[in-house]
């Protein structure tokens, strides 16, 4: 990754490998990672490992919900990544991949399966890697059924530390996504509400106006 790239130049690579107009819901989303992987990339301690891989992939997955056209989705992705020196595709067969291996672990194997994942002495920590963890926890359902928000937190919390993230982060960097994403799953259904009420509207319009024609 070039250390003289900056944000600018970041942004310049992005429009041009995404020449596609992003509506305002998903535009932060755009923005904000754009800036946080060009800083990332900056960050001589910092390694693109399985936890960030997972991480990634499922944050921009659960922000572009109901992003249109969904066959650009992957483009954004592919273009976020690429113009700060990220492998797209490299980073979505890991997390893939991990979260096949997740599903239908007990808490025991978890913990041995993820204690291979740990970050380096002197890593460089990012949120994603907390948002990986939890994805990962969340595949296993370690008890057999579907943990809530609050019990993921606290399993990952107890996980951080022997995984060599700071617990505290994680605990607050968790948070915060469990409220951007209840926030954002509110945006995109009240956007597909008012879209299906225009349809509806405009399919009376034109009802009324074949009737009246008919008449």
């Amino acid at each position: 990754m070039a250390e003289s790239q900056t944000i600018a130049d970041s942004k310049r690579s992005f429009h041009q490998s995404f020449p596609h107009v992003i509506a305002p819901l998903y535009r932060r989303l755009a923005d904000e990672l754009l800036v946080e992987l060009h800083l990332l990339s900056h960050q001589s301690r910092f390694e693109a490992n399985e936890l960030f891989s997972v991480g990634l992939c499922t944050v921009f997955d659960t922000f572009t919900k109901g992003y249109r056209p969904e066959a650009q989705t992957e483009g954004l992705f592919s273009a976020l990544c690429s113009s700060n020196g990220f492998d797209a595709a490299g980073l979505r067969k890991t997390s893939t991949m991990l979260i096949d291996e997740a599903k239908g672990k007990d808490l025991d194997s978890i913990k041995t399966w993820l204690s291979s994942k740990c970050l380096p002495d002197g890593g460089h920590y990012s949120r994603l890697m907390a948002v990986g963890l939890m994805r990962l926890l969340e595949a296993a359902e370690v008890d057999g059924t579907s943990p809530d928000s609050q019990a993921l937190g606290e399993q990952c919390k107890e996980l951080a530390e022997s995984l060599g993230l700071p617990a505290d982060r994680v605990e607050k960097d968790l948070s915060l996504f469990g409220s951007n994403r209840e926030r954002m799953d509110q945006a995109v259904d009240l956007v597909q509400e008012t879209i299906a009420a225009e349809k509806r509207k405009k399919e009376r319009r034109l009802a009324e106006q074949a009737q009246g024609s008919a008449s």
